[in-house]
């Protein structure tokens, strides 16, 4: 399993873009290119099932619902997930899951497209690349997503909408299978920690002994979405001083952080841990506080309550739902400016978050721990 601490974050940050780039020209061009698909073809009864499932660890979280859809009503079906190395080991936390590929891995690509399935689900939001791989994959039945010309790659182009949260945006994109239009509540929690985690975690803990903690992520994805070191600094000393012990978890891209918001008595788990170990550390959690990020929606799958601080990106679509979540959200005027995961350079220097003080964050994070929702 991957760790947390990705020693090769780099290298993600420059593929990542490299990889967007080459979606918008070539991808564009080959959508264009390959013929559309009949958006009249009938479901067959459904064996196996291929999902591709490109991006960060939250999309993948998020995912975790509609899976257990798909086992519910086809509880025989064998489920393969494409992924990639960065959102991998979420994956490896859903029980519904039965065969797991990297795309980033040629030898895993190959032997997860070169097999016949009877669906394939392309669970991407808007760039192509994954879409025409579903094109070509050998399956009668393809679904995705029609934000852009990959609605052509598809038998079953579904809508995507910006203010739908994402949980029911992919048990939208399932319902050709599931048929339920109208969603239940998902079962909580929908992840599922490892044992040798756990036990990891527990090591790790013990010198909290049984003292309630909290958890504070104070990593981004993007600079416009981090609300500060020192800010984090400051609600770890006044929730301290409540007597709660404070963790801090994040990998190395977020050491420097965790070495300034972590004091002498405080834990600093920071770069240490794997991310099922990171989880197993969120179970244990009296409570999360973080910003809009993939760890943010990995304690929403364990159901551990949240803190969560929102400016860039659309709360709508990503924030936590539920008494259990709080979310702390300006709603400046120009925000959020966050589409399909590209945030355009910030003429304000990011106001959405540095409005955002201490005390609010101190003052929700009371509520949630001394009100906790039943």
């Amino acid at each position: 399993m991957p760790r947390f601490r990705t020693d090769g974050e780099w290298y993600y940050f420059v593929n990542i873009h490299f990889m967007k780039a080459v979606d918008a020209l070539i991808g564009s061009l080959i959508t264009n290119l390959l013929p559309s698909l009949s958006q009249s073809v009938s479901l067959l009864p459904v064996n196996s099932i291929l999902i591709i499932r490109p991006g960060g660890i939250g999309d993948a979280v998020l995912l975790a619902p509609a899976l257990r859809d798909l086992k519910k009503k086809y509880p025989t079906t064998h489920i393969t997930i494409l992924a990639e190395r960065r959102n991998v080991g979420v994956l490896s936390l859903i029980p519904d899951v039965d065969q797991l590929y990297c795309y980033d891995r040629p030898a895993e690509f190959w032997q997860a497209v070169s097999k016949k399935y009877d669906v394939v689900i392309d669970t991407e939001q808007w760039h192509r690349l994954s879409a025409i791989v579903a094109r070509l994959v050998r399956a009668a039945v393809k679904i995705g997503f029609a934000t852009n010309e990959r609605r052509r790659m598809f038998t079953h182009a579904l809508p995507y909408y910006h203010d739908e949260y994402e949980v029911a945006s992919f048990k939208h994109l399932i319902e050709p299978l599931t048929g339920l239009s109208e969603q239940a509540e998902s079962t909580i929690p929908f992840l599922t920690v490892p044992a040798a985690a756990t036990a990891t975690a527990e090591k790790l803990l013990e010198t909290l002994s049984d003292k309630p903690f909290i958890t504070i992520f104070p990593g981004a994805s993007i600079p416009e979405r981090r609300w500060g070191a020192g800010r984090f600094r400051a609600v770890a000393a006044e929730l301290a001083q409540k007597g709660y012990g404070i963790v801090v978890v994040g990998g190395a891209v977020d050491l420097a952080d965790a070495q300034t918001i972590a004091g002498e008595s405080d834990l600093n788990l920071a770069g240490k841990t794997s991310l099922a170990e990171t989880a197993a550390v969120l179970a244990r959690s009296a409570l999360l506080v973080s910003g809009d990020s993939g760890v943010l929606h990995l304690a929403v799958g364990l159901g551990v309550p949240t803190v969560s601080l929102f400016g860039p990106g659309r709360a709508l679509k990503w924030a936590p739902q539920g008494n259990q979540h709080a979310v702390i959200n300006k709603n400046l005027p120009c925000s959020p400016c966050t589409t399909f995961g590209t945030t355009p350079p910030c003429p304000y220097n990011a106001r959405c978050m540095q409005e955002i003080t201490v005390d609010e964050v101190v003052t929700h994070c009371l509520k949630q721990l001394e009100h906790p929702a039943g």
